[in-house]
């Protein structure tokens, strides 16, 4: 005989895990519990006939051959079993350690253990009656709250779906969901109500209450139910003591209280936001008050350790911090203080924490002129918080010790691995209001795999995964993290690896191939794989090598700083926190971190995600301009782009440092330049620009006026007339650039171009271009009443793409026209005549060859030849007026 059998006082998910069960084995029993949840016995009343269920009295007096438990792992008492039955379990809770070593265990993690069992009805294609799908979907709507709890899995969805599609009642199920009280639940809502005490443990607000009901015979999930929704507290703890024993039901609203840890703990389980667990009677003594008061002692003492604070230290914390002795001099601390910009640096003696050295503490030594050692200027005393520690905690570190840094110890090693600041608090504090806390840890993988090609998706999970093996964590970080939060996906991305990027190089290069340039000045690798492609696609699973890249750059999470403003910054290793702080503006500042469990997580230290959502540019510091002032010219860039708004007081330091851009050499400025003219929204970007004084302050001629936009928008809004045959590129750059930059530069004398050209570095072709342009600009005018051999002798010899720009600038149809004519017609027009010709007749050797064949060619163009013979009576009458041209 086979059994299904599940846990006491069953609910829907376990009643409709029973039956998913007996439908995929018809020949297996199942056994219906003997107590129930009120609203489950109210649906089987009505719909009994029409399930298998039976009761423990028609039971067989068979021996149990094997046995199916179904949403719980505890084994009921029952008569038929002996050592030979076998035990399968399926569930979806945390799987018990101490199950015996024979039981075949099935851990699905679903939301509710009926979505792996309907599962299984759809590969087999397993025909469902209205009845069978709506307790089914009652099974899943149940564990889930209808889909909305946060351990709802996409497959409980997809259950819930094909349930609806086989025919399960909706209106049935709501009626069922959410019965009202019974008079005697009404009674224990009421008792418990008032018994109900508030507790704040680790920042999370905890109500527990307690009562005696020993005659208390309907569930009691319903009264915790309608007391959280009335209480709406972060987790609800009942203790209940009825005939058998002492009942605990648990429920929580949030993910950092895990109430299946604390039912556990008294030998129940459950999920981590609803658990139970009964508590069987020690005596039969009459229980009293002080036996609920020994209880509740040990549920809030085993409480703290099932929270998890929301944001702990750990996830706030700057890693790795700079760590001073008590005989560092003032002179030294001062030195460490302005190059990385700490305000505070911990003490350590003997590897224990003795005090705080401050910048107030060093600034007062300095004017003083005193080099005192940190040991006699810092704040004494031994104050530290952990890793695991909430911020409630740090906050009460924080205002005991006066201190504004407070160094973070690791309680294994008893080290010092990081330290957290009121900065820090004060963020996390801040932004717990918009976005959950900081850092983020939203989880993109979903995303992440949506918008990559197969091939770069495998290739950034083999990376992952060997980072994963060295204990390296590995990042995607910026500006493509920015635009998949934005939807506007890019497939560039830079690999941050905290740790050494190099070794992890080596590694990728040992095992797959593939060309390694390594850069141990700047911690960063490029490894080239191009020539690998056919080999990587075929070891990464048969993926399109069109996919992948030429190449990946790996880069050590590192910290800059600058020597002076303006200059190149000067690179050390770091954490990624200190890594994103380095970067231009907020919105530039989260990572995707891809190692191991990680994979996907949201990294947002310094409120990036807020102001993504407000729109905002802002800058991490006041020195930002100051240390790169090409930030400035970003900043107008992504405004434009994105439609944000420049933060008022970043808006502020931009003005304040923009005569630091005339400091920044013109080959950054030309790039950013470059960046500018290649966004969609560049007229926007410069119309900014110019009125932020920023163009002036590369150079005070460079303008942009409304003239400019006009004179520019037909090279980006126009396609290139095929029939020009224009080049992609013209002096290795895109021919829309060279366009904009000679539209926009045309309008300047040939003096003042050249020192513009000049201080921006362009290329010696695009200088030689511009100024061409220039020269030809007043004589286009003039080519509306010009013969078609003037045309071609002004145009001749002039790039193509500076012909176009002409033609762009659009002087008049006719001029229009006759540009036109010559590139399509007139410059390849030919005289009959040839170099050799004119040696046979004796020709000096020299420039008159060119100037005879110029002057038949210009015959042909205006007509005055049109024939073979009348191009050579026109050669015989030139020579015989300029008979010194033929040599004697």
């Amino acid at each position: 005989m086979q059994l299904i059998l599940s846990h006491e006082q069953g609910d829907f998910d376990a009643v409709a895990s029973m039956l998913g069960a007996w439908l995929l084995n018809p020949s297996a029993l199942p056994l219906m519990q003997s107590r129930l949840n009120r609203n489950v016995r109210h649906f089987l009343k009505l719909f009994k006939q029409e399930l298998p269920f039976i009761e423990f009295a028609d039971l067989p007096a068979e021996p149990i051959d094997e046995i199916f438990l179904v949403d719980t792992q505890s084994m009921p008492t029952i008569k038929g079993m002996n050592k030979n039955t076998r035990v399968k379990i399926l569930d979806h809770h945390s799987i018990r350690n101490e199950l015996p070593e024979t039981w075949k265990v099935n851990f699905e993690p679903t939301g509710a253990c009926t979505t792996p069992l309907i599962e299984q009805m759809r590969e087999c294609n397993l025909k469902l009656n209205a009845t069978q799908a709506t307790l089914l979907l009652l099974g899943i709507y149940e564990d889930t709250g209808s889909l909305i709890y946060s351990h709802t899995t996409p497959r409980d969805i997809r259950a819930a779906a094909y349930l609806l599609e086989a025919g399960a009642n909706l209106k049935i199920a709501a009626k069922y969901l959410n019965p009202p009280l019974s008079e005697q639940q009404k009674t224990l809502y009421d008792r418990l109500l008032t018994n109900a005490e508030s507790h704040l443990i680790k920042g999370q607000h905890i109500i527990y209450s307690a009562t005696l009901a020993p005659d208390m015979t309907d569930e009691i999930s319903s009264v915790a139910h309608k007391m959280r929704d009335f209480l709406d507290p972060d987790a609800l703890l009942l203790l209940v003591h009825t005939s058998d024993g002492f009942r605990l039901i648990a429920r929580s609203t949030t993910d950092q209280v895990n109430v299946a840890a604390l039912a556990t703990h008294f030998g129940g389980g459950g999920h981590e936001r609803a658990a139970a667990a009964l508590i069987p009677r020690k005596s039969e003594s009459l229980v009293t008050d002080e036996d609920l008061d020994r209880y509740r002692q040990e549920i809030l003492s085993v409480l703290p350790e099932c929270i998890h604070p929301a944001i702990t230290v750990g996830k706030i914390m700057s890693r790795n911090p700079l760590l001073l002795n008590p005989a560092t001099t003032t002179t030294e601390a001062a030195q460490l203080m302005q190059r990385y910009g700490y305000e505070g640096y911990p003490i350590i003696e003997d590897n224990r924490v003795v005090g705080l050295l401050t910048r107030r503490a060093v600034d007062r030594s300095t004017t003083f002129k005193l080099n005192l050692a940190a040991g006699s200027l810092m704040e004494a005393g031994e104050y530290y918080v952990t890793p695991d520690d909430s911020l409630d905690h740090l906050q009460q570190v924080m205002d005991t010790s006066n201190w504004g840094q407070i160094p973070v110890l690791d309680p294994k090693t008893q080290k010092i691995i990081g330290i957290v600041t009121r900065t820090d608090l004060f963020k996390s504090y801040t932004s717990r209001k918009s976005t959950g806390g900081l850092p983020q840890r939203n989880n993109l993988s979903s995303r992440l795999e949506s918008i990559l090609p197969p091939g770069k998706l495998a290739l950034l999970r083999a990376v992952a995964e060997h980072a994963h093996q060295q204990h390296l964590p590995l990042y995607i970080v910026g500006g493509f993290v920015r635009d998949l939060l934005l939807n506007r996906p890019s497939y560039d991305f830079d690999l941050v690896v905290e740790g050494d990027a190099l070794s992890l190089g080596e590694k990728l290069k040992q095992v797959y191939g593939g060309h390694l340039t390594c850069h141990k000045q700047f911690g960063t690798a490029k490894w080239a794989i191009g020539a690998i492609h056919e080999h990587l696609a075929t070891t990464l699973g048969n993926i399109p090598p069109g996919d992948l890249p030429a190449s990946i750059d790996l880069i050590s999470a590192r910290v800059e700083f600058y020597d002076r403003p303006t200059a190149l910054p000067t690179v050390e290793r770091s954490s990624i926190k200190f890594d994103l702080h380095r970067r231009d503006f907020s919105i530039n500042t989260m990572a995707l971190r891809l190692d191991g469990s990680h994979y996907g997580e949201l990294y947002d230290y310094w409120g990036g995600m807020n102001d993504l959502r407000q729109g905002t540019i802002r800058v991490l510091h006041s020195l930002s301009f100051v240390d790169d002032p090409t930030r400035m010219l970003r900043a107008v860039r992504f405004e434009q782009r994105f439609k944000f708004k420049i933060e008022t007081r970043t808006l502020k330091l931009l003005k304040e440092a923009q005569c630091l851009v005339e400091h920044v050499s013109g080959d950054r400025l030309r790039h950013e330049l470059d960046l500018m003219v290649s966004e969609p929204e560049v007229l926007a970007i410069l119309t900014r620009a110019n009125t932020l004084g920023l163009l002036s302050a590369i150079h005070p001629h460079l303008k942009w006026t409304n003239e400019d936009a006009a004179h520019v928008s037909p090279a980006l809004n126009n396609d290139f007339p095929a029939k020009w045959g224009l080049e992609e590129t013209y002096f290795n750059l895109p021919a829309r650039r060279v366009l904009f930059f000679l539209l926009w530069l045309v309008r300047y004398p040939e003096r003042i171009a050249a020192v513009l050209v000049k201080r921006l570095r362009f290329s010696k072709n695009l200088q030689d271009a511009l100024l061409e342009f220039i020269r030809l600009r007043p004589d286009l005018p003039g080519l509306e009443n010009a013969s078609p051999s003037q045309v071609n002798r002004r145009l001749d010899g002039l790039p193509l793409i500076v012909i176009f720009a002409a033609y762009l600038l659009n002087i008049s149809p006719e001029v229009n026209s006759r540009i036109e004519n010559y590139v399509l017609s007139w410059q390849y027009i030919k005289p009959v005549t040839d170099g050799k010709k004119l040696t046979g007749l004796k020709i000096k050797t020299g420039p008159l060859y060119r100037t005879l064949l110029n002057l038949l060619k210009d015959a042909w163009l205006d007509q005055k030849v049109n024939s073979p013979a009348e191009e050579e009576d026109l050669l015989k009458m030139i020579l015989h007026e300029h008979p010194d041209w033929v040599e004697s």
